[in-house]
């Protein structure tokens, strides 16, 4: 039974309910808000002693005062002088306890007036329901931090069912950027899942865009320190402190096109970095992300639909253009095909082309040409692909696509296609894996709470409300919750709190909790989170260790990131890592001759195809010049000069 911590006690006043009791202990008492204790009943009910457990959400100290001006009277005026007081004036702790379970739960009847206890492991295991899916054989707990209270401390698991789906899943952090430690939680709970997930539920993977600076930057080295206390919670846990084995990184490049645009360009990393590039089959028919709805009318999409079902990479053919078939690839196939249809109708006079009026052709033409430029390094005019590896995910691979340094459309660009591509394949269970976790940071950026219903927003509501049911899982980010639509909050079936600012605390959506429990929100240290889960039917405060990765902070310091090379230079970074014998030489001596677009072309083919000879494919795409070659004057033959005797030269 372990020692009596305190008593149930209940007034006309405050009485107990089946959710909610009080009871007072001694002053030195190891209880606190977050405290989870146990209710031992002393009156049977159907043939058993009621058993209830219960989490403190609120504390009370009292004495025998009426009001404090007694105390001022007693004490003359004077603090110091209260205790020449001949008696100690008596003062007691009340608490307030929330109901987590009853045992058993039926009937269900008021919190019985008895002992109460503080939770052992056990309890903490049966009072959070874990005992559910905690079996012995048939587990499906993840383990998410350490629950501590006095000189106990109890392991905390979330249903990998409620987590990952199907039952329930997503989830959602909030907190202070910088001192909720988000990013850090998500890469301890990724950890978490890759050691616990059951292996009867599948494959898993994760797929993370780094939208800040370096933060997801060095998943793949190990954290320069961990704190004795910090491998402790790992030992406790049951998750190796290591970093994640398994990691690929996808940049698009910079706009001149010579480097990655990421942070993560030290040479010494380069060899899990990919490029990240579309053509036009990729981006048209995302299309709508990019264009202003009140640019693009009716007409316009009626014609931009016509392209992308008619036109682009089919043989395309009609009289106005002649009888050779048009075969559009690429941005810059569309722009000429554009350019051949416009010239036909300004030579035949005509003002509309399939019932598409000349302007409307024109205005297409504009907008979708200017995608290759506003997305340039992303997007490109040759058609050039280096995407993800659809079909290929591997279990327990974690795919970082870096979009920190990029323009607001390209984000979105980004963010649109590889989710949409993620919800398809697993529909159509060609990804590679089983179950995917999407982590996007500054989610009140991508689904605010108002504003414009974007491609984006439609997009991550449809994730949040049916993505569990093929495996696809959202965890987010953001620094204020309730900025973020209420469609995808509500579908998080767990959500992480850490601490957080008194202005979001005084929002409606925080007013279920008590004001105890808030005021322990704004104050709680790094490390420490409040975890909502739906088998927990009050959030539980737990603590996790240091994430065993290397934060993006100190990555940057201890991988420094490349200057901006030469084109020389780039040739050789992009194409060393597949032919450790290109040199600098090598590289000056092929591209003398070629212009930089050709040798950024050659470059990103040789990057897709990755072939066995990477020198002589590089080089084959490069078109073959003859040098100039200084050829010797021809001698002329003298000119004949008139005798000097001679003036008229006969």
């Amino acid at each position: 039974m372990g020692e009596i911590l305190g008593r149930v006690v209940a007034t006309e006043r405050r009485p107990n309910t089946p959710h909610e009791f009080h009871f007072w202990t001694a002053l030195d008492a190891p209880v606190g808000i977050g405290t989870i204790v146990r209710v031992e009943g002393t009156n049977p009910v159907s043939g058993h002693l009621p058993r209830v457990y219960g989490v403190i959400v609120e504390g009370f100290s009292y004495s025998d005062l009426e009001t404090p001006l007694h105390d001022v009277l007693g004490a003359d005026g004077s603090p110091d002088r209260a205790s020449d007081a001949p008696t100690r004036r008596t003062e007691i702790r009340l608490y307030k306890g929330a109901v987590l379970r009853h045992v058993p739960d039926d009937p269900l009847q008021p919190v019985p007036l008895g002992s109460v206890f503080l939770a052992s492991e056990q309890d903490v295991a049966v009072a959070l329901r874990m005992d559910a899916y905690m079996k012995e054989g048939q587990s499906t707990g993840i383990p998410i931090g350490l629950y501590r209270a006095g000189a106990m401390a109890s392991p905390i698991f979330l249903d990998a069912d409620f987590l990952l789906g199907p039952e329930a899943a997503h989830l959602n952090i909030t907190g202070v950027s910088g001192l909720a430690t988000k990013t850090s939680a998500v890469e301890w709970l990724l950890g978490s899942i890759f050691a616990h997930f059951p292996e009867k539920k599948g494959t898993v993977a994760a797929l993370c865009f780094n939208v800040k600076g370096p933060d997801l930057c060095f998943l793949d080295q190990p954290a320069t320190r961990l704190e004795p206390s910090d491998l402790e919670l790992y030992d406790k846990l049951g998750v190796p402190p290591a970093p994640f084995a398994n990691v690929e990184y996808f940049a698009p490049y910079t706009a001149r096109g010579y480097s990655l645009n990421t942070l993560r360009s030290n040479e010494s990393l380069s060899h899990n970095l990919r490029p990240l590039t579309w053509g036009l089959r990729e981006v048209l028919q995302y299309a709508e992300v990019l264009l202003n709805k009140d640019d693009v009318d009716a007409k316009a999409d009626a014609l931009i639909d016509f392209i992308r079902e008619r036109v682009v990479d089919q043989d395309f053919q009609d009289a106005a253009l002649g009888t050779t078939p048009h075969r559009v690839q690429s941005f810059t196939e569309l722009e000429r095909f554009f350019r051949e249809l416009l010239r036909a109708m300004e030579e035949k006079n005509h003002e509309q082309w399939r019932t598409h009026h000349v302007a409307t052709i024109r205005k297409v033409r504009n907008r979708l040409t200017n995608i290759s430029t506003r997305c340039r390094g992303l997007v490109t005019d040759d058609g050039t692909v280096s995407d993800l590896p659809w079909g290929a995910f591997q279990d327990r691979g974690v795919y970082v696509v870096d979009v920190a340094n990029l323009e607001e459309d390209a984000q979105d660009l980004i963010f649109a296609r590889v989710v949409t591509q993620l919800r398809e394949r697993l529909e159509k269970r060609t990804l590679g894996v089983d179950h995917v976790v999407v982590f996007v940071d500054e989610l009140n950026k991508y689904a605010p709470s108002d504003g414009p219903d974007t491609y984006v927003r439609k997009m991550l509501l449809d994730v949040a409300e049916r993505g569990r049911y093929l495996g696809l899982v959202l965890f987010a980010a953001q620094q204020f919750r309730s900025q973020v639509h209420r469609r995808v909050v509500g579908n998080s079936g767990t959500a992480l709190f850490g601490r957080m600012d008194s202005d979001e605390l005084a929002t409606p959506g925080y007013a279920t909790l008590a004001p105890a429990t808030r005021t322990k929100l704004a104050t709680l240290d790094k490390g420490e989170l409040m975890v909502r889960h739906p088998h927990f039917t009050q959030p539980v405060f737990v603590r996790f260790p240091r994430p065993a990765v290397l934060s993006g902070r100190e990555g940057v310091e201890k991988f420094p990131p490349a200057e901006e090379p030469t084109l020389d230079e780039a040739i050789v970074r992009a194409l060393r890592p597949l032919d450790r014998t290109i040199t600098l030489d090598w590289v000056k001596e092929t591209i003398a001759l070629a212009d930089e677009d050709e040798v950024l072309r050659a470059r990103n083919r040789t990057l897709q195809v990755r072939p066995d000879d990477p020198k002589a494919f590089f080089r084959a795409q490069l078109k073959r010049r003859i040098p100039a070659e200084t050829v010797a004057p021809r001698p002329r033959p003298a000119i004949r000069t008139s005798p000097n005797d001679d003036p008229y030269a006969f």
